[in-house]
């Protein structure tokens, strides 16, 4: 998922709001039986919309009946697209919603229930399909995941004198030692330090110390014990020179992971493919690993899922389109042909996946431990306050206690 400029958002919303909420929440005029002729219109974002086409397709073809109409949306306009075309009355059938999208929308009633006894909770990763959970109703069917792992030099690593995978926090400051101090890397590893996005690499570090981003109440939970203890490790690393302490928005850790100069970092599997067709040289000499363990190894989900809008006169088929698309088989299919992680854990033992790149055996192990993001409805919001707390930190040489409770403080109007 990209990142959407949070002003340009945050305004559409504010000024759509009093349409949204009087728009949304109709359930539809009359339903259309999915043995009718009709046409499912779907919005498909990012490239994988457009890999989203052909499979709709591929299921007119067991489907003649239903007309697939997808249309793809880039990540950058998405959620601007999806505020005005609910104010407006105008949502496709379905669409994909990326995973901390959900939450919105959700709020703002234009999500139609899951049918819980079709789409079953057990069948994927337990943080997935949470991530589009509110009091008890499913609002998405997870479709594909993404988890964050660490990825390291191996080659550097012997190097360096180390020849295991680091496996838990202090494990892993060592190895950012011996990188740059015994195989001369510039740096030890790659935090980022800010800008947005932040939160992706910073969460893991909280969920790691037994951390959470709201308590049992559903407040704010960024001054905890566990969340001073998560700022007190990332700093860490800027503090003793081991990560550049700013980057660019478009830095591509890509490549000082390919020259060597930042040998270390946590980022999603997409990365494998990446480091494939632009760091060739990388075979064999690098692998992934769960993230090192402070009181666990513990990551967040990411992904899309698959929703149905609530005014929507074709559920049945959008229904028939969400079981085609989320079967084990089709996971596995989607797999190969877009490299998105499959949400359904049977989908892991189809020979897609038993043959894919040893590196993302990590991230299937990641995944069962992962933490949900909860879905807020101002998580834009409240993730940018994440970002901006981490840079305190990380560029400014703010306490992480004093930190902890400025993000406290700026994130408890955020939830209701």
């Amino acid at each position: 998922m990209q990142p959407i400029p949070r002003i340009a958002a945050a305004t559409a919303a504010t000024t759509a709001l009093a349409l949204l909420l009087s728009a949304c929440g109709s359930g539809g005029g009359e339903q259309t039986s999915a043995k009718d002729k009709q046409t499912l219109t779907v919005w498909g974002m990012g490239e994988e919309g457009k890999h989203l086409a052909k499979l709709g397709k591929e299921f007119n073809k067991k489907h003649p009946n239903i007309t697939v109409k997808v249309t793809p949306v880039g990540w950058d306009v998405v959620h601007q697209k999806l505020v005005s075309a609910v104010a407006a009355g105008e949502l496709p059938d379905m669409a994909q919603m990326g995973s901390t999208m959900l939450g919105e929308f959700i709020e703002l009633d234009a999500l139609d229930t899951v049918d819980q006894k079709t789409f079953k909770k057990d069948d994927y990763f337990p943080a997935a399909w949470n991530g589009g959970v509110k009091d008890g109703e499913a609002y998405g069917v997870p479709w594909y995941v993404d988890t964050r792992a660490l990825y390291y030099r191996t080659d550097l690593a012997e190097k360096a004198g180390v020849d295991k995978p680091p496996a838990t926090w202090k494990d892993q400051m060592d190895l950012a030692e011996a990188y740059k101090d015994k195989a001369k890397t510039k740096w030890g590893t790659y935090n980022q330090p800010a800008n947005i996005g932040t939160w992706q690499t910073w969460v893991p570090f909280l969920f790691s110390a037994g951390g959470e981003l709201l308590d049992s109440s559903g407040k704010p939970a960024l001054d905890s014990p566990e969340s001073v203890k998560a700022l007190e490790e990332y700093a860490a690393y800027f503090d003793q020179g081991l990560s550049r302490k700013s980057s660019p928005p478009d830095y591509d850790v890509v490549k000082d992971f390919g020259s060597g100069d930042a040998p270390m970092f946590i980022s999603g599997p997409w990365i494998v493919n990446n480091i494939k067709d632009q760091q060739p040289q990388l075979k064999g000499k690098y692998a992934t690993a769960p993230l090192p363990a402070g009181e666990s190894s513990t990551s967040w989900v990411g992904g899309a899922s698959l929703v149905t809008f609530k005014d929507s006169e074709h559920k049945a088929a959008a229904k028939e389109f969400t079981k085609y698309l989320t079967s084990t088989e089709q996971q596995a299919h989607w797999y190969e042909i877009a490299k998105s992680l499959p949400a359904k854990e049977a989908a892991w033992d189809e020979p897609a996946l038993k043959n894919a790149p040893e590196q993302l055996d990590a991230f299937e192990k990641q995944l069962k431990t992962a933490k949900t993001v909860p879905p807020l409805a101002k998580w834009e919001e409240f993730s940018a306050k994440i970002d901006e707390g981490v840079a305190r930190v990380s560029q400014k040489g703010e306490s992480p206690k004093k930190a902890a409770a400025w993000m406290q403080k700026a994130t408890e109007g955020l939830v209701g």
